[in-house]
Formats: C-alpha cells, sequence, structure tokens
C-alpha cells in the first residue's frame, strides 16, 4: 500500500502567492527580483572585499566570507522558484526537486545558526582573551570551525527530509507555502507522522537553540568583560567589533523563532509566509548591507576597490 501511494503524488504544486490579485503578484515579483539582484550582488562584494582586501583577513572576515556563500546559496534554493510562480505561474514542482529544496533548505539553515554561533565565538576570544587570540584562533582552527558549522547541517537535512519523504503521499498535492518547507509537506502525508513530529520539533530546538544559547553565553561574557575596561574609547572599540554581528544573530534568529515556535493557533498559513519571507529573502539582503555600513574596514576596502577599478578603466 505505501508503495502505490508513493506513486500517487509524482509532484507538488505551490500555492505561494495565488490568492492574491494579479497586478499584486506583479509587484512582488518586481520587489523580489529587485531583492534578489541586491542580495546577490551584495554578498558577492563582501566576498570579493574580504578575499582581495588586504587589512581583511582576519579570522572574523573569514568567516564573514563563509556566512555570505550560505546566503549565496540560501537564497537561490528558495527565490529563484518563488519568482518563477509569481511570473509565469509555473507553481508545479516535482517530487524530487521538493524533497531537494527542502533538503538544502534545512542543511544551509542549519550550518548558518551554527556558523553564527562560531562567530561570536571569535569575538569572544578577541574581546576576553586577547593576548591569546592569534593562537586559539589560528588559520587551521578556524578551518576546522567553519567546516564543523558547515558539516553540521548534513545531519540535520539527510533525516528530516529522508524520513518525511518515505511516507506515502496521497489525495491533494499542494503545498500551501511558497517553497517545500517541512510543516506544509507534512500535511500532505496520509500515515501516522506523530513520532516525526516529535523529532521535528526536538530537532529544531537543538539546531536552534543549542547555538543561541553559544551565542548568549558568549555575549554575557564579552560583556563582562567590556563593563570592566578602563577607558571608554576601549569600550567603543570593542562594543563596535561585535555590533553587525549581534544584530544579525538578532534577525535570524528573531524571524525564525517566530515562524517555528509560535503556538499553531497564531500560525496561519499566510502569516507564516510573511514570516518566512523574512529570514530567506529579507535577512540575507541585509547582511551585507549591515556590515558594508557598520564596518570601517570595510568601507574602506570597498572605497580602494571601487576606485581601483574606476582607475583601470581609464586610458
Amino acid at each position: 500500500m505505501a508503495g502505490e501511494n508513493w506513486t500517487t503524488v509524482s509532484e507538488f504544486v505551490l500555492l505561494s502567492f495565488s490568492a492574491l490579485q494579479p497586478k499584486f503578484q506583479a509587484l512582488l515579483f518586481f520587489l523580489f527580483l529587485a531583492i534578489e539582484l541586491i542580495t546577490l550582488m551584495g554578498n558577492a562584494l563582501i566576498i570579493l572585499v574580504t578575499t582581495v582586501g588586504s587589512g581583511l583577513h582576519s579570522p572574523m572576515y573569514f568567516f564573514l566570507r563563509n556566512l555570505s556563500l550560505l546566503e549565496i546559496g540560501f537564497n537561490l534554493v528558495i527565490v529563484p522558484k518563488m519568482l518563477g510562480t509569481l511570473l509565469v505561474h509555473d507553481t508545479n514542482i516535482s517530487f524530487l526537486n521538493c524533497a531537494l529544496q527542502m533538503y538544502f533548505f534545512f542543511f544551509l539553515g542549519a550550518s548558518e545558526c551554527f556558523l553564527l554561533a562560531t562567530m561570536a565565538y571569535d569575538r569572544y576570544v578577541a574581546i576576553c582573551d586577547p593576548l591569546r587570540y592569534p593562537i586559539i584562533m589560528s588559520h587551521k582552527a578556524c578551518v576546522q570551525l567553519a567546516a564543523a558549522s558547515w558539516l553540521s547541517g548534513l545531519p540535520v537535512a539527510t533525516v528530516q527530509t529522508t524520513w518525511l519523504f518515505s511516507f506515502p503521499f496521497c489525495g491533494s498535492n499542494q503545498v500551501n507555502h511558497f517553497f517545500c518547507d517541512s510543516p506544509p509537506v507534512l500535511k500532505l502525508v496520509c500515515a501516522d507522522t506523530a513520532l516525526f513530529e516529535i523529532y521535528a520539533i526536538v530537532g529544531t530546538i537543538l539546531v536552534v537553540m543549542a547555538p543561541c544559547l553559544l551565542i548568549l553565553g558568549s555575549y554575557v561574557r564579552i560583556g563582562c568583560t567590556i563593563i570592566r575596561m578602563p577607558s571608554a574609547e576601549g569600550k567603543r572599540k570593542a562594543f563596535s567589533t561585535c555590533s553587525s554581528h549581534l544584530l544579525v544573530v538578532s534577525l535570524f534568529y528573531g524571524s525564525a523563532s517566530l515562524t517555528y515556535f509560535r503556538p499553531k493557533s497564531n500560525n496561519s498559513p499566510e502569516s507564516k509566509k510573511l514570516l518566512s519571507l523574512s529570514y530567506t529573502v529579507v535577512t540575507p539582503m541585509l547582511n551585507p548591507i549591515i556590515y558594508s555600513l557598520r564596518n570601517r574596514e570595510v568601507k574602506t576596502a570597498l572605497h580602494h576597490i571601487f576606485y581601483r577599478g574606476l582607475g583601470s578603466w581609464k586610458f
């Protein structure tokens, strides 16, 4: 029976924003297209600047480059298909492509959680143990921490996606979302999913809250160290190196928590779509803006690259 039900659904239909009038869908398309271009160019610039900038080879910028790579991947997994549903109403997505989209969504999302925790640890060592910072955060250690952050998403994505798509699907194939997220796809399963739901809740709490607690612990120690600093200038400099990361963490965890940890009574499909837009579309666009506008070294490197580029065009 399970094998027969497996074959009853060969593709899904993403309802996306189909409830809106065509003119509003067209407006959303141009809005999201603009955001997509800004996101890709902004994160690509961060990668370029932190790679070629002479003063941006510290561990902090190494992790920032990894964050931008994650944001580009995360964005490309979600947004192109969403633009297709708005422009040409290409709402069909194959069974395999839906599974792949969900897999990379979980993989990149979990990896970003742990990378943000790694960046908080980097700031903790830099401020609380500056004399040993070059030893603790050596190039080898940074590569290992970055690799661990990326790999942390693999077991989460593999187990959850494989388990969910091993269930039989029958009846409706309409996913009430703009991408293949776990909760709306789970509603289409015609089997007992109680054990999977328990696993999904526990897994989400561990993946989201464990890095969050590490970040919180790091910043409690950082805050205590900054308070004990004798000079106001030292306090200002120490805080300025953390402010961008704190803002990015607040945006990411705030929107993700509102999406996945709200009571079901307040979690209508339409409100979930709006909240999902915040961390799948808006936050990846804001991160490079936050780091470029609030970081003097990044702004200086951007100016040097810009004027160098202008100089190369002179005849």
